[in-house]
């Protein structure tokens, strides 16, 4: 038996619906922990295609599980993520990535018996943003007795992994004292000025950075509350990334100090709430190999990922997951090189007939990739191995 024809098969017979679907989360974007309508028809889909669901799993209202398979043979976690940005909804594409895994798990779960296998289909919400679900998940005990966790992300291009590096958050909030900004101004302590004048002060660190691979960026979230009084609260959101934790911790504190300075400068009071860190992706090699073999084999052309640069890397919660468990983050391509992501172009081609073959074959890869976990202990095997060596 042919259980890859077989996966393949049966991922057209749902294509319709796995496409269908896909648009319908496209058209109707919710933000982390609020995707109510995605993960209620992921969840339902997986009842319908065999799977033992629980929904609002491990506390989170909006995640869910999907289990079937009860032999003691490799155990496989696919990954959906469904949660879109703010103001442009579905600029990262998650509807793809939560379609495709969906597409992989019904493919599997007829063959799961026959094959020995565990299989696993984690709903997992709020990858923007750095709320970490997938963190929230983790500590809750979700990716206990994986042996493999695996996802699909579509990109500009196919690729078996890129690079994901790591980044942490952080709200930075001044307080000073209001004044009349006309008759008094000189009674006020001005808050906006402390983070005006911070901002400036990453924008000159910046220069500093080694380039390429140490970013960082952040955004003026609250200013005032009108023009003519001095702003006592002021707040800003900043986000920090390098190639790894251990890299992170100094550019951050540089970046942090620059707010520190222009809370001395100005006599304000400084706080700062940390929102969360992502670590940066280990790749594996292995499991990434098997996933490029599977989808040439469906006609895909991929590039090779060594020869992707830093500068174009972004972070994922998924990073956390790879230092637990051998891990696939696959890429797929939906749109050209020139076509950024976060944008309104990329959310464009996540709804295109681009967006919809890669839900296809995004679901056939994965679901292929799984197999030959099943079928090939030696795969296991190496992809355990190259995890050991990357946490070393």
């Amino acid at each position: 038996m042919d259980h890859k024809a077989t996966a393949s098969a049966t991922v057209d017979e749902h294509s319709g619906e796995l496409v269908g679907m896909s648009q319908a989360i496209h058209a109707r974007p919710e933000l982390g922990f609020e995707e109510r309508f995605a993960s209620g028809v992921l969840a339902d889909a997986l009842g319908e295609g065999g799977f033992e669901v629980e929904r609002s799993a491990y506390g989170i209202e909006t995640a869910f599980v999907g289990r079937v398979g009860r032999g003691d043979g490799p155990h496989v976690v696919v990954c959906c993520e469904y949660d879109a940005l703010p103001g442009i909804g579905h600029g990262c594409g998650h509807n793809i990535i939560a379609t495709a895994g969906l597409g992989a798990g019904l493919a599997l779960a007829p063959l799961v018996e026959d094959l020995g296998g565990r299989l696993t289909v984690l709903g997992t919400p709020a990858e923007e943003l750095g709320k970490g679900g997938k963190i929230q998940l983790l500590e809750r005990g979700a990716f206990d007795g994986a042996d493999v966790a695996m996802m699909v992300h579509p990109s500009v291009a196919d690729v078996g992994w890129a690079p994901h590096i790591a980044t942490t958050r952080v709200e930075i909030e001044m307080r000073g004292k209001a004044a009349h900004a006309s008759s008094a101004p000189w009674a006020g302590v001005n808050a906006l000025d402390a983070i005006v004048l911070g901002y400036n002060g990453v924008a000159a660190l910046r220069q500093h950075l080694r380039p390429g691979s140490e970013k960082v960026h952040g955004i003026i979230t609250h200013g005032g509350d009108a023009e003519n009084i001095v702003p006592d609260y002021a707040a800003a959101v900043f986000q920090v990334r390098a190639p790894t934790e251990a890299q992170l911790g100094p550019v951050y504190r540089r970046v942090v100090d620059c707010f520190h300075g222009s809370a001395r400068q100005t006599g304000c009071e400084l706080h700062l709430n940390p929102l969360g860190a992502y670590s940066e992706l280990l790749k594996n090699k292995p499991l990434a190999d098997a996933y490029r073999s599977n989808g040439e084999r469906l006609g895909r052309s991929f590039i090779d990922p060594e020869i992707i640069p830093l500068s174009v890397a972004g972070s994922t919660d998924m990073g956390n997951v790879s230092k637990v468990v051998p891990t696939l983050h696959a890429m797929i391509r939906i749109a050209d090189l020139d076509v950024p992501g976060h944008s309104e172009r990329f959310r464009e081609c996540a709804a295109s007939p681009d967006g919809d073959a890669a839900v296809v074959d995004g679901a056939k890869s994965l679901a292929m990739t799984a197999i030959d976990v099943w079928q090939q202990p030696g795969l296991l095997v190496a992809a355990r191995a190259r995890f050991d060596e990357a946490r070393a």
